[in-house]
């Protein structure tokens, strides 16, 4: 059965990706972005159906976002803030893009009653785990980045919301999501670096973080598996593969795909930044429970979005 969606930070990456399938699929969608950091050309093929909308307006502006959610039936919140590294340079930022514009996606769908919410939360809410693979119900740290602490307090709102005034959510915290249409994050951050010289790569840390990624095709079944399988008024699943890889590992792979062997200049320590986790693993028997299984390893994840990035070289234009 056909449904109306919403989805904020449509014309980002995950966000224009999941519009597609969801039109694919036959629903209608409406498209919530303000462009600041999306891109209206990952919109096109959406834009070109007639069950697609688009509406231009700030999560910040409540009366706008009340408006463009009237109709609704299911919202997917994927707008964020997801400049981990940089958050202490502007903390209001996480605080205003991450959890006040979750309170005002609430507020809009409360105020056009709508029930359904999925969220993009993420794997950084476990701070440094203690328990690794990180499951589901594994403690709950102390916050090590403002995004992990801004998602937090998201997950936390969408939760009283379900309590207090009768929601459902699904709860997503992903690992990193690599794939078409990528423009943030190591993998977009190295080519581009090796794009300007290829004899030489700065590395933040000491390339021994290990890390899991997840192909943003195979993230999409997983959320839209969820949705439809898991009932409960919480459902909360992490998403990611079953391994990690090193840094070090990826930028072999990304140098091999470029035909480039730069001199990688690591700046030392086990972190590149503060809040940067050295380790990421997550615990996915939940989500595979439901049927789920990604359909790329990392690398091939990696490879596929190195790819994607030489394809499409105006994107880099765009996010100068």
């Amino acid at each position: 059965m056909s449904k109306r969606f919403i989805v904020t930070g449509c014309a980002g990456f995950i966000g224009s990706n999941l519009v597609d399938r969801l039109l694919e699929n036959g629903h209608e969608v409406v498209g919530v972005d303000n462009l600041s950091t999306g891109l209206l050309r990952f919109l096109e093929r959406a834009s070109a159906n007639p069950r697609f909308r688009f509406v231009r307006t700030d999560l910040l502006d409540l009366p706008g976002l009340v408006a463009a959610f009237a109709g609704g039936e299911v919202v997917v919140h994927l707008a964020a803030n997801a400049d981990v590294r940089f958050g202490t340079e502007h903390p209001r930022r996480d605080l205003e893009q991450n959890t006040i514009a979750t309170y005002n996606v609430l507020e809009a769908m409360r105020a056009n009653g709508i029930k359904h919410i999925a969220f993009s939360s993420t794997g950084s809410v476990y701070g440094e785990a203690s328990v690794i693979p990180t499951p589901e119900d594994g403690p709950f740290p102390i916050q090590t980045s403002l995004y992990g602490a801004s998602k937090a307090a998201g997950e936390g709102l969408i939760s009283a919301y379900c309590e207090g005034f009768g929601f459902q959510a699904w709860i997503f915290r992903f690992v990193s999501i690599l794939g078409e249409r990528y423009t943030h994050g190591h993998v977009f951050d190295f080519y581009k670096k090796l794009k300007a010289d290829p004899t030489r790569l700065p590395v933040l840390g000491n390339g021994r973080q290990r890390k899991s990624y997840l192909y943003v095709q195979d993230c999409i079944d997983a959320i839209l598996l969820a949705m439809e399988k898991a009932g409960e008024k919480v459902n909360i699943f992490n998403l990611g593969v079953d391994g990690y890889c090193e840094v070090n590992d990826s930028i072999g792979w990304i140098c091999e795909e470029l035909g480039v062997k730069p001199v990688l200049e690591y700046s030392g320590g086990d972190r590149g930044w503060i809040g940067d986790n050295p380790f990421i693993f997550l615990d996915t028997r939940k989500i595979q429970s439901l049927g789920w299984r990604p359909k790329l390893d990392i690398r091939a994840g990696v490879i596929r979005t190195v790819r994607s990035l030489v394809e499409n070289p105006w994107v880099f234009e765009e996010r100068k």
